[in-house]
């Protein structure tokens, strides 16, 4: 079955071609398809800079086999083609060799080009395959490209990115567009490989959908086609405690903002109830400013266990503004504590930092929780919390260190950034690709945690709640954009639910065209 929002690796690719061809499809076929979806975004990108030169450069593997490809196409349409190749063309192999083969004209050698002669650079080096950095001559060009400031479009991946971690690999080239086929890589994603691809073109060249069956299962980009049919819908039947009743627990003074960011959220959510458990000294400060939501007092976190053992609250928040004092390590065993019915928990920000160097701590504490957790760290928390375990820390990128940290906790890891993992610790993963840059803002990550508390409360499964919660966060901030603060984006939620609850599609890709 067909997953447009999976993610497939270099390796799961390679492995995608063999199976094409022992199935008939001969891969010089998938190469002269690919080929041919080259030429014709050069073509448009000549158009509409109104150029006509081209440089294609073409490495020793396959990647360069569909730059040879998209070199002949571009000729036969009257287009002034270069052709340079990184090393001999008679040492190419295969399917490369036999494309190598449809190019008629002379074949520079790359190292002596000149790009600035040219209105246009076809990169078809190395693609997503990369798995080394780049040195010698391949280094010395990939930076004479990089310096000679004419456009650029991808094959693929741009040369030296990782096509699994988005990587730097020694140097790297920076595309203005980028075509790909078949599925996404990782390295299309993860930053800082994303801002190299510029604007990405995802290209069916025709693979049989059977034989990605079993690739790319744990790994989807997060697109709402990925967690839509699990959003919570609100009943005829229903009442706002069918909905759920959401608690956020709040620090002291001064950092009472945070929690009420994460209560708004969570009520703009969908959450039918939300309560903000506040010590006294704040109380008033938050009846000034609230009136949808409830307050409740506690002193200490005896007085919130006993709060918690309401059944009807069956979600809670807590980190934002938690601050670290005498008694944060007992409100956050409370919030946990085991019940005698199903509460899931968001623990953020200081809920987190509280366990810094102790992991094992909070995994044993997760453990005796009554329903799911979720935890959401930005890279500096998450550093902390692991500090001294290389085998989370050292994971060869975000979305391995992302898993292996959820498998450390048992909960469902959020690592927050402008690539955003969500993981499961059986290693299911979701890697956000939407650019929010107005997301970095004070305040952004506790409304972050209060949507995902507000769909977790609506009995939403963790794993979606948090995926479609990162999405949703992305998108009110996109839909805002410059000049957002953080209590601009709970505003904007019902604008982003009532177009997804509208769409009963799989929302595509927005790098599709």
């Amino acid at each position: 079955m067909s997953r447009p929002h999976a993610l497939i690796t270099p390796a799961e690719m390679a492995e995608v071609d063999r199976r094409s061809a022992a199935a008939g499809t001969p891969g010089t076929v998938l190469m002269d398809r690919a080929g041919r979806a080259v030429a014709e975004q050069a073509a448009h990108m000549l158009d509409r800079m109104g150029g006509s030169r081209v440089l294609v450069l073409c490495g020793p593997g396959n990647n360069g086999g569909d730059g040879f490809v998209a070199a002949a196409l571009l000729a036969a349409r009257g287009h002034a083609v270069s052709v340079a190749a990184l090393g001999p063309v008679a040492a190419l192999r295969g399917d490369a060799a036999a494309a190598a083969a449809s190019w008629h004209g002379p074949v520079l050698d790359a190292t002596e080009v000149e790009p600035r002669r040219h209105d246009l650079v076809v990169d078809a080096l190395f693609g997503a395959g990369l798995s080394r950095p780049l040195e010698g001559a391949a280094l010395a060009l990939v930076r004479r490209v990089a310096a000679a400031g004419r456009p650029v479009l991808a094959v693929d991946l741009p040369s030296g990115l990782s096509g699994d971690s988005g990587a730097v690999l020694g140097a790297a080239l920076r595309a203005d567009e980028t075509v790909t086929f078949v599925r996404l890589k990782p390295g299309h994603l993860l930053m800082p490989g994303r801002e190299f691809c510029g604007l990405v073109t995802l290209v069916d060249i025709g693979v049989d959908p059977g034989l990605l069956h079993d690739t790319g299962a744990a790994l989807s980009q997060n697109l709402p086609g990925l967690w839509w049919r699990h959003l919570p819908r609100p009943s005829a039947a229903g009442h706002k405690y069918s909905r759920g009743h959401l608690v956020v627990v709040s620090g002291p003074m001064p950092t009472l903002g945070a929690s009420r960011l994460s209560a708004r959220a969570g009520l703009r959510a969908g959450a039918g109830l939300v309560t903000l458990a506040t010590p006294e000294d704040g109380l008033a400060a938050h009846a000034a400013q609230l009136t949808s939501i409830m307050l409740k007092p506690f002193a200490d976190a005896v007085v919130l266990r006993a709060i918690l053992a309401d059944a009807r609250l069956n979600a809670v928040v807590l980190g934002p503004g938690l601050r670290h004092h005498a008694g944060t390590a007992e409100v956050v065993a409370a919030a946990l504590a085991p019940s005698g019915q199903a509460r899931a928990a968001v623990l953020d920000a200081d809920a987190l930092t509280l366990f810094a160097g102790r992991p094992g701590a909070l995994a044993e504490a997760i453990r005796g929780a009554s329903g799911p957790v979720v935890v959401t760290p930005h890279d500096g928390e998450f550093a902390r919390l692991f500090e001294g375990c290389p085998d989370v820390l050292a994971a060869p990128d975000k979305v391995a260190r992302a898993r292996a940290g959820a498998r450390r906790l048992g909960a469902v890891m959020v690592l927050k950034g402008p690539d955003t993992v969500v993981a499961t610790p059986d290693g299911r993963a979701s890697l956000s690709g939407e650019d929010a840059p107005w997301l970095a803002t004070a305040g952004s990550g506790d409304v972050l945690a209060g949507m995902i508390g507000g769909l977790l409360a609506q009995s939403t499964l963790a794993f979606e709640a948090a995926s479609a919660a990162v999405w949703m966060h992305a998108e009110a901030a996109r839909i805002f954009g410059p000049g957002l603060i953080s209590e601009d984006l709970p505003d904007i939620l019902p604008q982003v639910l009532r177009a997804l609850l509208g769409r009963p599609d799989l929302n595509p890709p927005r790098t599709t065209p």
